[in-house]
């Protein structure tokens, strides 16, 4: 039984850092990445569709990305998407090839993305601790109903509180290394 309740915890906490570490590849460093664009949903073939579903998505070099639609008629309806889009950069046509030019972040930029990756990793902790709150309350229900001792309760208490801390601290060394990603010139 306490067993399943850490393994439980601690597959959860690992979802959290999972979904830590995909939020922050959306996020705009100085470098191009195709994860910036392969979420904007595009409309296609009757329906919203994710950009990488429409259309091939590489990386021209360090500071572009080349976007090529599977469908040439829907150069117009990617290019309107990525406009509309939260990436803030404005797109290329050429022919049949769509090109995104990242610019230099600027220090204000810079600065602001970090907070982000900050607040980013704070959510991410408030997930860890609440997977944490509820498998100490499993615990001690499982004491109120006499299925463990006092003893195994506190062994397993401090199981979870070390889960918790060693999840704490991934969580912030992936942000740190993040922030360090963004402030690098």
């Amino acid at each position: 039984m306490l067993n399943d309740i850490k393994t439980d915890a601690q597959t959860r906490m690992g979802k959290s850092i999972d979904s830590l570490r995909h939020s922050l590849t959306r996020l705009r460093t100085g470098r191009a990445s195709t994860a910036l664009v392969e979420h904007i949903k595009v409309p296609a073939y009757g329906s919203e569709s994710p950009l990488n579903q429409v259309a091939s998505i590489s990386l021209g070099d360090a500071r572009s990305i080349i976007i090529t639609p599977f469908d040439k008629s829907h150069i117009a309806a990617i290019e309107k998407a990525l406009l509309s889009s939260d990436v803030g950069i404005t797109p290329t046509t050429a022919g049949t090839v769509i090109r995104l030019n990242m610019p230099p972040l600027t220090e204000e930029r810079r600065r602001e993305l970090a907070k982000h990756v900050a607040h980013e990793g704070e959510d991410a902790k408030i997930s860890i601790r609440n997977v944490r709150r509820d498998a100490m309350q499993q615990v001690k229900d499982l004491l109120k109903d006499k299925k463990i001792t006092e003893d195994d309760e506190r062994r397993a208490e401090d199981d979870i509180q070390k889960l918790t801390d060693r999840f704490v601290k991934e969580v912030d060394t992936i942000a740190r290394a993040k922030e360090e990603e963004l402030m690098a010139l």
